[in-house]
């Protein structure tokens, strides 16, 4: 049998997360390497899962690794909220009991270095999708002092910004993300258990894939068709993917939707679209944490859906 390349993050959580569900379908908006995938068919033994992907170099593994569970499998490719409302246009809501979406740079890709994702990397593209248009040296050798600032204090926290930005501007071009990381490193935050390019290459990544802009969609989408029964497990790996799901989870477990000022309730009180299960994020155990260092990030979260 093909083995997994890796062990996936909060796997032993996954499982626990959807284990009360005996039908249906579950979907794995980012299936990677099967992962996730394999270990849900494994434990739920009457259920479908549709697993999606944007990079064909994961869904070529997948399809080969997942082909023992016959049509308990469907593999789409693409970007997860694209697929998504197009799942949804086939599919009854009702029949869809779980959602997993594992947001973010899979270890894989960070591990190829041709993809140009690790600090180490040769070259600068950073592309999930292979096809896309955007890579990461448009980001750092045309974009503007001012757009790199942008993405440097939106989705890197980075608190010198406009120092890194303005050092990028001034030593580009850049040919590959190695000497870009060696150029700003003296510049950038340390951390004991981090490189010091961490956040840097985070901010050029989620740019160049649309990161954080694809999960709000996929939470409007999953908002937009209530999937009245299912169990929505988004796990993320640092604060700005978190904040999200945490403010999308609050909203859709408010009944009452009246201004804070209003004197009474005049919305119906009926909006709420199911309950938060996890009041606070679920994180890796110390044995998985020995196991696996990128699980150290991954918080995940548990919303049930249901029908007021």
């Amino acid at each position: 049998m093909q083995e997994t390349p890796h062990i996936p993050v909060l796997y032993r959580e996954v499982i626990e997360a959807f284990k009360d569900i005996d039908s249906g379908i579950v979907i794995d908006c980012t299936m990677g390497y099967g992962g996730h995938t394999s270990m849900i068919l494994e434990a739920n033994k009457e259920i479908k899962v549709i697993g999606i992907d944007q990079d064909q170099t994961a869904i070529d593994f997948s399809t080969k690794r997942l082909e023992k569970y016959g049509d308990r499998i469907s593999i789409k490719k693409g970007r997860f909220s694209v697929v998504m409302k197009e799942i949804l246009k086939e599919i009854n809501a009702d029949d869809i009991k779980g959602v997993l979406a594992d947001i973010g740079v899979s270890s894989l890709q960070l591990d190829q270095k041709d993809r140009g994702f690790s600090y180490e990397s040769e070259n600068l593209d950073m592309r999930m999708d292979r096809d896309a248009p955007l890579i990461a040296s448009k980001v750092v050798n045309e974009y503007s002092l001012k757009k790199l600032e942008q993405i440097l204090l939106e989705y890197g926290e980075l608190r010198n910004y406009k120092k890194i930005a303005s050092e990028i501007v001034k030593n580009r071009p850049f040919s590959s993300a190695k000497e870009l990381s060696d150029k700003l490193k003296n510049d950038m935050p340390r951390g004991k258990k981090i490189h010091p390019a961490t956040l840097l290459m985070q901010a050029i990544r989620i740019e160049v894939n649309d990161e954080l802009g694809e999960l709000k969609r996929l939470l409007q989408e999953i908002e937009d068709s209530r999937l009245p029964k299912a169990k929505i497990a988004i796990i993320s790996f640092h604060s700005l993917e978190d904040r999200i799901v945490k403010k999308a989870f609050s909203k859709w477990s408010k009944s009452c939707i009246c201004p804070t000022e209003a004197m009474r309730c005049t919305c119906g009180n009926n909006h709420n679209l199911g309950k938060i299960v996890t009041k606070k994020p679920i994180m890796a155990k110390k044995d998985e944490l020995k196991e696996n260092a990128r699980s150290r990030s991954a918080k995940m979260r548990l919303f049930q859906m249901y029908t007021p």
